[in-house]
């Protein structure tokens, strides 16, 4: 007897609506672009959901069938001519990929094209329409994602990763996989209910490891804790796509009993709703993060570039916070930044030189003005360095583009130039070209949760930051002009 086949398709971006730039096919291209045996060949052992599709299907003795996966970094809403070639590009492979018994779907949940708003919602339903209502589909999301009845409808069952920093990407594919092949093995039938509670989240309590979000966590096991139950999911939201569907919520998952699917999602709803004030954190400006920062004497002290968060979506060049320790002649002090420009100018000078340059603020008006400074040239690097270790957003692979790695001559504060922006995703960011973080009072790391699986091991104090950006803390400072009301924090 011939095993049964499960086709694997991803369509992966967080997109930030608050900013200009559209996303394009070659951010796609610079990132993931992979069809058929290629993404099985790149993503089988990668920490990521779809490794956990491979092994899941593998270990139950399904195969697996390739079919087509693209993620991008983070940045503006997709280009509406790039999002329908994409999933034109899907669907053509789905089509072509032969008899099928099921569906194993990524996609990230808080995707906007600018075409369609609700991007994920409307490529699911279109695997839907072309697989038909019989064949399951499984799909995983991120919990930042903002979700939408219509990719509950599109689905027999969505999962969640259950950390954030996201962790688990590799074991929440695995729970997918493992899904169908029950499913497909006639032991389940997975059906599933959404509850959308009034609210959304603060990006800044959304650590899945710390109060208030882990009691939440720790409260939604126990309602879910019943016979029937397949699968839970908490979603958190991603505040910085303006769009109806923005805002958290809740999915149960159980074995042909929409009735208790409901039941679950509406306990969840009602705890997430009813702990909504404690997800309302106190927000600290650059000036008092940088004063507490140098008198707690804690070093080094991880300062998050909240307003400047390169994983969701911002320019990486914001200078907040460099001005403020530039200010003090805070030496010892370390910062990434995304300056094409300014690396060109540094390579062009070489190692040892000093310079002038302006660096930062050049991607837009949002982000400070651009800091001007003497340079010394410390090192240059090709910018490649690759990460062993599960981190957030299961990325093992990275390319910052030409590096430079520079110290103002006055305050002595070190600045790595990037030509690509990178998340801080891995401290091998910074060890890989040199750079020891021991060495350091102060650490400046663009992002907010999603770092500190990799900063938290050498930080002895963290500070969030409230920096001004698309992607600042302070939602209720966001010109939203789509987002449904009423809606918690904005409306009270």
């Amino acid at each position: 007897m011939n095993p049964k086949r499960v086709g694997i398709v991803g369509l992966l971006q967080e997109s930030n609506t608050f900013i200009q730039g559209k996303t394009t096919l070659q951010h796609f291209n610079d990132d993931l672009y992979l069809v058929g045996e290629e993404v099985r060949r790149q993503m089988f052992e990668a920490p990521h959901e779809v490794g956990g599709f491979f092994a899941g299907l593998e270990a139950a003795g399904i195969e697996a069938v390739p079919i087509f996966l693209a993620r991008a970094i983070p940045f503006g809403m997709i280009d509406a001519e790039a999002f329908d070639a994409l999933v034109e590009k899907m669907l053509s492979e789905l089509r072509a990929a032969g008899s099928l018994e099921g569906i194993l779907a990524a996609p990230h949940g808080a995707t906007v094209a600018e075409n369609h708003s609700d991007a994920d919602g409307h490529w699911l339903s279109q695997v839907r329409v072309a697989v038909g209502n019989d064949m399951p589909i499984i799909a995983t999301i991120d919990p930042h994602a903002n979700l939408s009845q219509a990719m509950v409808d599109a689905t027999n069952a969505l999962i969640a990763y259950a950390t954030n920093p996201h962790l688990d990407q590799r074991e929440t594919g695995r729970k997918a996989a493992d899904l169908i092949a029950r499913t497909l093995r006639g032991e389940v039938n997975p059906v599933q209910t959404a509850n959308f509670p009034s609210m959304a989240i603060n990006i800044q309590s959304q650590n899945t490891l710390e109060p208030p979000l882990s009691d939440l966590y720790n409260r939604a096991s126990r309602n879910a804790g019943r016979k029937g139950i397949l699968s839970h999911s908490l979603v958190l939201g991603f505040p910085y796509a303006d769009v109806a569907e923005m805002g958290s919520s809740v999915i149960a998952v159980t074995d042909n009993n929409l009735e208790l699917a409901a039941e679950v999602a509406t306990e969840i709803g009602a705890c997430m709703w009813n702990m909504r004030h404690s997800f309302e954190p106190a927000f600290t400006s650059p000036e008092e993060a940088v004063e507490t920062a140098l008198k707690n004497e804690a070093f080094p002290t991880l300062l998050l570039d909240m307003g400047d968060n390169i994983g969701g979506g911002s320019s990486a060049d914001g200078t907040s916070l460099i001005r403020e320790l530039h200010k003090i002649n805070a030496d010892r002090s370390f910062i990434c930044m995304h300056d094409p420009e300014a690396v060109a100018t540094v390579q062009d000078q070489g190692i040892g030189s000093e310079l002038e340059l302006t660096v930062g603020g050049k991607s837009d008006s949002l982000h400070g003005e651009p800091f001007s400074a003497i340079f010394q040239t410390l090192s240059l690097h090709e910018g490649k360095f690759k990460e062993a270790t599960a981190r957030h957003g299961g990325f093992t692979d990275f390319d910052q583009g030409p590096t430079a790695i520079v110290r103002t001559v006055d305050s002595r504060i070190t600045l790595m130039l990037t030509s690509k922006r990178v998340p801080p995703f891995s401290l091998k960011q910074l060890t890989a070209f040199g750079i020891d973080p021991a060495l350091f009072n102060v650490i400046v790391a663009k992002g907010v949760i999603a770092p500190l699986a990799a900063y938290s091991p050498i930080a002895r104090s963290i500070i969030f930051v409230d920096t001004p950006g698309v992607s600042r803390a302070d939602m209720t400072k966001l010109d939203y002009k789509h987002r449904r009301k009423p809606l918690f924090p904005f409306e009270t």
